[in-house]
C-alpha cells in the first residue's frame, strides 16, 4: 500500500494499491464524503497516467483539490518506483 499525506485540502491522506500501472484500490480519508467516495470508485481499474492527465490541476476554493491531490499522489508513487 502507498499512502500519501495531502496538502491544502479537507482530505488528510490517500491510500492506494496497484496492479502494475492499474489502480486496484483508492481510499481518500476525510474530505467531502460523497465526492471522495465517487472519485475513489471511479479511478479503480484506470491506468495511473490516465488519472493524472484527467485530475491534475483541478482547483477547489482557489487552491488544490482532492482530485488534484490524487494526481500528485500518483506522480509521487511513479517517481518512487
Amino acid at each position: 500500500m502507498f499512502t500519501y499525506k495531502t496538502h491544502g485540502t479537507c482530505s488528510t491522506s490517500i491510500d492506494l494499491e496497484f496492479d502494475g500501472d492499474i489502480i486496484s484500490s483508492c481510499r481518500i480519508h476525510d474530505g467531502c464524503k460523497g465526492n471522495v467516495a465517487a472519485i475513489s470508485r471511479l479511478v479503480v481499474g484506470m491506468r495511473i497516467d490516465d488519472v493524472i492527465e484527467k485530475l491534475k490541476g483541478i482547483p477547489c476554493k482557489g487552491s488544490s483539490s482532492c482530485p488534484d491531490q490524487l494526481a500528485k499522489a500518483l506522480e509521487e508513487y511513479k517517481a518512487a518506483r
